[in-house]
């Protein structure tokens, strides 16, 4: 039986305002939205007129809305089922089949997976075949979505039940220092998937055909030698057969490290503006700052597994939520579950390191172009492409943006013009 005591009641007033600050934040931006949905800003003038603007505002008001509810419905069922006393009954039911501690915990979380996962897909089809339908980005058929979908629970079910698996196991037989040799086969795997994307996941789900323009790719080959980045090929993503969406990235770690280019963003996008998006992706490697993102979540996680080790075997845990004897995957979850929602509140210090590494690409991009009008250009077009909102709230885009808002971006690229920077 739930025990209301002081640690369910830090719990809940941590996991309640976590939504409030959610809502607020959400109704903060809709209300500053509506508020200049007909003010262009100056930088976009001439760019974007006032049917693009309002058709901008209203992808943005309908998705922001849609994403709002989605979570709270979310954390709200969470939170049923957590108070509810159905996990301490699964954990039992599950106990009372025999298993041991590795397998029950595969199963305990396995289900509590399936049942995520089935109040993912009303969610994700109203999000593509009605909100990403209405405004015309939607591509994908339903035959497309359910592969998309079974081929990413085949992934979730190998990938993470294997890694799930080991981490128990080191858990229930790795001794006191179990959370270290935890950290580093978390961390390794981690650091595996990133050099298995681009070769085996990604191609799951699209085609990565090399460029045809091959004046194109001679001129991306020599950009990137200019700053002696070495990739393994620069390749064109079937992105078209799900969504209208533009994007451009670097993928891969080490011998599989390459450049892959929306088949979009090669049909919207002259060449100059192309160029100055990469050199922009560029100067993310060059600043070493996909390696400073690895170093900071490797220390997030090393903390976060030496204080589970410390709480593991508090017995207040398991009583507080209705377990009646602790174990290890039981309390996994709960430790996890209680540090979710003070996590929360540490999302502007992740979203400001990540706008800091944004702006320092930028400058990238502008010196390798010698000039910052091409990424500038991009900039703009990307936003009337995607329909991104151009008039975020201040507070809004400080708690979350990981990115700076564009005209925050443009304005600032055009003042290093500005002043021969």
């Amino acid at each position: 039986m739930i025990q209301f005591n002081l640690l369910l009641t830090a719990f809940l007033v941590l996991f309640i305002l976590r939504s409030m600050v959610q809502l607020f934040l959400n109704e903060l931006n809709l209300f500053h939205l509506r508020q200049h949905r007909s003010h262009i800003p100056e930088v976009f003038k001439g760019v974007v007129d006032q049917e693009k603007l309002e058709n901008i505002s209203n992808y943005s008001l309908h998705s922001d809305r849609f994403n709002m509810l989605a979570t709270l419905v979310n954390e709200g069922l969470f939170l049923i089922l957590l108070l509810s006393g159905f996990l301490p009954w699964l954990e039992r039911m599950i106990h009372g089949w025999g298993w041991g501690s590795t397998v029950s915990g595969l199963a305990f979380f396995g289900f509590l997976s399936v049942l995520a996962n089935l109040l993912r897909i009303p969610l994700s089809l109203y999000d593509t075949f009605v909100i990403e339908d209405r405004y015309g980005f939607n591509t994908m058929t339903m035959k497309t979505w359910i592969l998309d979908l079974l081929k990413s629970l085949a992934l979730l079910t190998l990938l993470g039940g294997f890694l799930l698996w080991l981490l128990l196991s080191l858990m229930i037989y790795g001794g006191r220092m179990w959370w270290l040799w935890a950290w580093l086969l978390v961390s390794g795997f981690q650091l595996l998937l990133l050099w298995l994307f681009p070769v085996v996941i990604a191609p799951l789900f699209n085609k990565f055909e090399p460029v045809e323009d091959k004046a194109l790719e001679d001129r991306i080959r020599l950009l990137m030698e200019k700053v002696r980045i070495q990739v393994k090929g620069v390749f064109r993503m079937d992105a078209s057969k799900r969504s209208k969406h533009t994007n451009a990235f670097f993928t891969g770690i080490g011998k599989t490290k390459r450049i892959v280019l929306f088949d979009t963003l090669l049909q919207s996008h002259p060449e100059e503006e192309l160029l100055a998006v990469l050199a922009h992706e560029a100067g993310h490697w060059k600043r070493r700052h996909i390696l400073k993102q690895i170093l900071l979540l490797g220390i997030l996680s090393f903390i976060l597994f030496y204080g589970v080790s410390k709480f593991l075997d508090w017995p207040l845990l398991y009583e507080t939520f209705g377990f009646q004897k602790p174990t290890v995957y039981t309390g996994l979850f709960l430790v996890t579950t209680i540090l979710s929602p003070l996590s929360y509140f540490f999302q502007p210090l992740g979203a400001a390191i990540s706008r800091r590494f944004e702006r320092e690409a930028d400058d990238f991009s502008s010196g390798l172009m010698k000039s910052p009008v091409p990424l500038c250009q991009a900039l703009r077009r990307l936003a009337t492409d995607n329909l991104e909102n151009l008039n975020p709230h201040s507070l809004y885009a400080w708690f979350y943006y990981s990115h700076p808002p564009l005209v925050e971006r443009i304005i600032r690229l055009q003042n290093r013009q500005n002043n021969g920077r």
